[in-house]
This record gives structure tokens, C-alpha cells and sequence, in this order.
């Protein structure tokens, strides 16, 4: 995986735009007046901004801040507006990506709610409510993190009784159903533990396509799905496409055949829409290139060819004057146990012009940092190609992206795009600015041994993550290259690939945090922002995300084996010369660096030899490392650090209400764009699934 989203460890009136009565792509947008705004409960002072909405589960929902909106020209806020419409017509496609029962779940849930009609207090309601914003959260039954699925802590009589009390024409039912079938149907599958327990599975004893919940495959094993894979690219071509990124493969007359996600195939209902609003974005585009880009989005959209998704990256690539920039189509490939098929995910953002003088530093000294860097050198380019970089702030996030955000984004993943024509690194200020002005001092004042470590992570860790998100988005995923013959790491390295890429990138990081190299390019003041990194990375990677993990599960998600298996083999090469020694007192364990220059060889060292697994296509080696150190979990110091964090009253993750988009127009023409900060993260969910509700419930 060449992209990396990052996630922190604590850590419009929505538009009738894209449905209409009669079915037809439309431009209605709600009007709103000064006066109307100023009395609407949903907007928020610029001076007070709130931060903090709500805290459920071990889920935290907070709000970001779109830095000087109401003073950017008409023409980027209009182009904003039709990308912000764009993102949110395909919201409904992570979750039928995420499981083939999620739609039919969320349309339940949002009749639920809707049309209660008892007390909002009543306990048994309160908990089937946090359970809807569970799966809101999530884009589906199964938790966004730990992939498990999560059920209601409610009775299932009273989720039957909720039902029994909606009109039927309000509920998902199908032609065959009648509405007691409907309930017994739905509820099995919302209640029922064993039913598509794992959203993805990367246990390699199991197969993998089988024993995953996501919606990616049907009626096929994982051997056929890699023979199927295997058989199309072309050993001799450089260049191939990213085979299987936009479908899902099924069984036909025994034939395995792909179900492509394009106007005119599977989920044209919502890809018809995102096209209608990307097609209004051209018009008013910033210049010729971006105008480029977004054409060629739209021809891999109508086309569903990959190849024309190549060309689009291509053209993205290109385009680094435009302020304003889009992510916007099936991206990431996480949500894949054999990690091929893209996540749907839209990220709109405006570039901080000033924020980015300190990223686009980093990026200009890429051909520094690779000639440099530990790893071999057979394994270094020679010419690093075009690395874009910039602080960019969010203005709405869709699909993958959300309500759970990345803070640090690098594309496009093709390997070959990126050693030809290069990359787009960015750091996405506003979403880490939300974080740092949602977060305290609890979780230093926790897990950090002395008044030392702690008063340099309360001062420098705030730059040091900075830095960290920088380094690892613009040098880390750039760097490196495979050896003549080496196919894709998804081909190679198969379920290990994604934790091995981001130990990778962390790794360069890590590695370059510790040199002055940074200092006397200007961005980091001292050698103690370094340190105050390398004190977070080994505290969260060995403490404080074991808060994340159930009691007797082992670590699955991809960033999380990463940091734990970075830490544990740093910890353990350096135990001879107690480079990072484990301490207890008073009850708690704590671990502390000794000597920050030695840790930063092993980071070397590690580094290394991650990049020879990549380089070589090495499985066993891959395997061993993220075996033996980043899946396992100690279950004494695992009952400990849920205990202790549990005593902080917080919730380990956390995401975001969308900022909402409302075009104010005079006849057909868009006078000015308003931006609105909605409190409340139910009325939000609900909104999106009356306005944006697009695909069918089965697809």
C-alpha cells in the first residue's frame, strides 16, 4: 500500500441535489437568506468554535474548522460546493462495500428513528440508539478499527417491537417479505454474533475472501481470486492497471466474472450523480489541468477501465497550482483481505498556503532523504520523481473518510505512476488542528514515566506529529524501489502488505526525526521534537492502543500491527544494551527510551530490512516480522491499560460531523456558497440518508 491514512490515537441544510421525486439528476439546492442563518441553531460562532459534540461507546464526534471560507472567491466556493455534492452522492457505496446487508441495516435504523414515536429517555432506546450511531460511525455493523462486528446492547424484543410499530412501506422489505418476516430477517443478522463476524479477516490459516464480511466477493474462494488476478498481468509491462480495483467478482456458469463499479454497472445510481456534479465542477475549474483531471475522472467513471483511472492519476498528479483539490473514487484497499479492491472515499480540500511552506520544504529535499536513507543501496532510487506536498484544509469528507478521518494523505498508490510521473503528499491541518483542540493532558499525565518525558511531550508532540505526518506522507511512501522483476507488493506480500508499507513509511519518519537535517532546513527548532516523537511512537505502539483492543483478540487492523510491531522488535534488538527499558511502579508499566541515537540505528536497522521484504517480494520475511511482532497481545499488560485508560472517562476513537455546504442562488445562478457547522450528529445521519440515500438496499 503505498498510501497511508494515518489515524490519531486520541487521542447541507442538506441539498434535495441529488434525488428528486421523480428520479432525475437535479440542481435544487436549499436557499437560505442572512437572515436565516443567523438564526439557525446549526451555525457556529467563528470566534468560539466548538470542537466537541459527543461521546458514545469508544467513540468521540467532533467538528473542524474550514479557516476563512466566507472570505474565498465565489468561484472556488462554487467549486467547493459541486465537489462537496459529488463526494456525498457516493456515500452509500462504502457501505455496500463494507457488507451486503449494511444498506438494509442503515435504511432500518434511519425508519427507526425516524418515526419513534415513545420516550427519547427511555433506557432501552438509548441503548438501540447508540448502537445506530455505532453503525453510522462505522458505515456499517462492523467496528471501523478492530473489523469485529459490534451488536446492540439492547433487547432484541424491543428492536422487534420498533419495528412492529413502523408503517411497512417505511422499512427496507423486499418483494418476498412481509414485515414479520422482514423482522425476523433483519434481526438475526443486526444480533446474531457468528453472523459475517469479521468484516476482514487476515488470519492467514483461514481463506481469507471467505471468512471477511466485506461485500467484494461472492461465491468464490481466495485461490480463484488470485488466479483470476494472476492470470492478467502482464509480467513484461511496467505499466499494468491496478487489476480488481473497482469491482466485485462473482460466479457466473462457473466462470469467475467482475461486477465493475461504473455508470451503467453496479452502483450507477450513485455514480450517475457523482459524475452529473463532477461535470459541474469542470466549469468552473481553477485552470486547464485541473479541468483535466476532473474530465478524465469522469471518463473512468462513464468507462470503468482502468487504464483511464491510470490517465486520471496521471492528470491529478500534474495538477499542483490549483488551491482547491479532490480525492474522489475507490482508493484505498484496507477493507480488502487481499488488498485489491478500492474503498469508495472523497476528501475535498483548500490548500494553507502558509501551513504548506513547511511540508513543501520536506518535499524538496526528497532526493536528500533517499540518498541518505539506511536502506540498501540497490534499493534506493536514483531519481525521485515529483513529489507534490502541501497542508491542505478538509472541507467534507465522504465514504472511507468518514466520519473516521485520515490526517496525512499520499497518492496516487500505483507504484509505477508514482516512480514516473510522481506523487501528492498532504497534511490535513485542520483535521490535526481538531484533534489538538479536542485532546488534554490526561493521556500524558497517564502513560508517560517522568515530569521529563512528560513536559517534552506536552511541548514538542504537537510539531513532532506534525513533522511525523509529513515525513511519513512525502519521503516515506515515496521512497524505495522494487528490484527488476519484483511484481506489486499486493501480489507478493499479500495480507502482510499494507502493515509492512506503513511500518515502512513510519520507519523513514522515524529515522529522519532524529537528524538535523530538519533543523537546518527550518522546520523543527531541536533534537527534543525528535525525541518527544520517539517517545509517543514507543508509548502508543507498546501501551496506550492496547486501549483499542478487546480482551483476547489479536491486533488486525493494518496501522496498529505497524506501531506495535516497530516498537516490540525495537524494544527487543535493543534490550542488550537497554536502549528502551520496561518499568513498573506502583502498579503500572511504562516504558522509557535511554538512549535516543541507538534507537534511531535500530529504526535503521528495521527500515532496512522492511524495505529488502518489499524490494525482493520476500513473504516469509514479511510474514515473520508482522507475526511475531505485531499481532500478538501480552493479556496481563493489556487488562492493565484497559483499566487505566478506562479511568480517564475518553474514548480511544474519535471522528467528525461534516461541515455542510449551502449554495444561495438568485434564479439558476449560484450568488455565494454558505458554510454551516452542524451540532448534531444524529440530525446529520439523518439527513444524508434522506438526501443522499441513492442505491438500492441490495446491490
Amino acid at each position: 500500500m503505498k498510501n497511508t491514512y494515518i489515524k490519531t490515537l486520541i487521542l447541507g441544510a442538506i441539498m434535495a441535489s441529488c434525488t428528486s421525486s421523480n428520479n432525475e439528476l437535479a440542481d435544487k439546492p436549499i436557499v437560505r437568506t442572512q437572515e436565516t442563518l443567523k438564526t439557525d441553531s446549526t451555525v457556529l460562532s467563528e470566534d468560539n468554535f466548538e470542537y466537541v459534540s459527543e461521546q458514545f461507546s469508544d467513540l468521540r464526534v467532533l467538528r473542524y474548522h474550514v479557516k476563512d471560507f466566507n472570505k474565498m472567491p465565489l468561484q472556488i466556493k462554487t467549486l467547493l460546493y459541486y465537489l462537496h455534492e459529488a463526494a456525498l452522492c457516493g456515500r452509500d457505496i462504502v457501505y455496500d462495500q463494507n457488507y451486503k446487508y449494511n444498506l438494509t441495516v442503515r435504511k432500518t435504523l434511519e425508519a427507526l428513528v425516524n418515526n419513534y414515536k415513545g420516550n427519547p429517555g427511555e433506557d432501552e432506546y438509548r441503548k438501540f440508539l447508540v448502537y445506530a450511531k455505532r453503525v453510522w460511525f462505522s458505515n456499517g455493523i462492523h467496528h471501523h478499527y478492530s473489523m469485529d462486528k459490534f451488536t446492540p446492547e439492547c433487547k432484541p424484543e424491543f428492536f422487534e417491537d420498533l419495528i412492529a410499530k413502523t408503517d411497512s412501506t417505511l422499512l427496507p422489505l423486499n418483494t418476498t417479505q412481509n414485515k414479520k418476516q422482514f423482522s425476523s430477517f433483519i434481526t438475526k443478522i443486526i444480533f446474531d454474533p457468528s453472523l459475517a463476524s469479521k468484516k476482514v479477516s487476515l488470519d492467514p490459516k483461514s481463506d481469507l475472501v471467505k471468512a471477511s464480511a466485506v461485500n467484494f466477493y461472492e461465491g468464490v474462494t481466495q485461490k480463484e481470486v488470485s488466479d483470476f488476478y494472476a492470470a492478467q498481468i502482464d509480467r513484461n509491462n511496467k505499466q499494468n492497471p491496478s487489476y480488481g480495483l473497482n469491482s466485485k467478482v462473482v460466479k457466473e456458469n462457473g466462470k469467475l466474472v467482475e461486477k465493475k463499479w461504473m455508470v451503467g454497472g453496479m452502483y450507477t445510481q450513485s455514480i450517475e450523480k457523482i459524475v452529473y456534479w463532477l461535470e459541474k465542477a469542470i466549469t468552473v475549474a481553477e485552470n486547464d489541468n485541473q479541468k483535466e483531471a476532473l474530465e478524465k475522472l469522469v471518463k473512468f467513471y462513464k468507462s470503468g477501465e482502468l487504464k483511464d483511472f491510470d490517465e486520471y492519476n496521471i492528470a491529478w498528479v500534474k495538477d499542483t497550482e490549483s488551491s482547491v483539490d479532490v480525492v474522489n473514487g475507490f482508493i484505498e484497499v484496507y477493507q480488502d483481505p487481499l488488498g485489491k479492491k478500492g474503498s469508495f472515499e472523497s476528501v475535498v480540500s483548500v490548500k494553507d498556503f502558509e501551513a504548506s511552506k513547511r511540508i513543501a520544504a520536506i518535499g524538496a529535499q526528497a532526493q536528500w532523504f533517499e540518498d541518505n536513507s539506511s536502506i540498501l543501496p540497490q534499493h534506493k532510487k536514483k531519481s525521485v520523481k515529483g513529489i507534490s506536498a502541501k497542508v491542505i484544509n478538509a472541507v467534507i469528507e465522504s465514504g472511507d473518510s468518514s466520519p473516521s478521518t485520515p490526517i496525512g494523505i499520499n497518492l496516487p498508490n500505483n507504484e509505477w505512476i508514482r516512480e514516473v510521473h510522481g506523487s501528492k503528499s498532504v497534511n490535513l491541518g485542520n483535521i490535526v488542528e481538531a484533534y489538538e483542540q479536542a485532546s488534554g493532558e490526561s493521556v500524558t499525565n497517564e502513560f508517560y514515566y517522568n515530569n521529563e518525558i512528560k513536559k517534552r511531550v506536552s511541548e514538542c508532540a504537537s510539531l513532532a506529529d506534525k513533522l511525523h505526518t509529513d515525513m511519513h506522507e512525502v519521503i516515506g511512501h515515496a521512497s524505495g524501489q522494487a528490484e527488476p522483476g519484483v511484481a506489486a507488493s499486493s501480489e507478493t506480500l499479500k495480507n502482510y502488505a499494507n502493515a509492512l508499507e506503513e511500518g515502512r513509511a513510519d520507519l523513514v519518519a522515524l529515522y529522519y526525526l532524529m537528524d538535523k537535517k530538519l533543523i537546518e532546513l527550518g522546520v523543527m527548532p531541536s533534537l527534543d521534537y525528535g525525541k518527544a516523537a520517539y517517545d509517543e511512537y514507543i508509548t502508543k505502539g507498546l501501551l496506550i492502543q492496547l486501549s483499542r483492543i478487546k480482551p483476547g483478540k489479536d491486533i488486525e487492523e493494518a496501522h496498529m500491527r505497524n506501531r506495535l510491531m516497530v516498537s516490540a522488535w525495537a524494544y527487543e534488538k535493543g534490550k542488550k544494551d537497554n536502549v528502551i527499558e520496561k518499568k513498573k511502579e506502583n502498579g503500572k508499566t511504562y516504558f522509557v527510551i535511554n538512549d535516543y541515537d541507538k534507537l534511531r540505528v535500530l529504526f535503521g536497522d528495521l527500515l532496512r530490512e522492511i524495505q529488502r521484504v518489499k524490494s525482493q517480494g520476500d513473504y516469509k520475511g514479511g510474514q515473520a516480522l508482522i507475526e511475531n511482532y505485531g499481532v500478538k497481545v501480552d493479556k496481563e499488560l493489556h487488562k492493565e491499560i484497559m483499566e487505566r485508560y478506562a479511568s480517564l472517562k475518553m474514548s480511544p476513537y474519535q471522528g467528525f460531523i461534516q461541515p455542510k455546504l449551502i449554495a444561495v442562488k438568485e434564479g439558476d445562478n449560484i450568488i455565494d456558497v454558505k458554510i454551516e457547522y452542524p451540532k448534531n450528529f444524529v440530525k446529520q445521519m439523518l439527513e444524508y440518508g434522506k438526501n443522499y440515500g441513492l442505491l438500492p438496499v441490495i446491490n
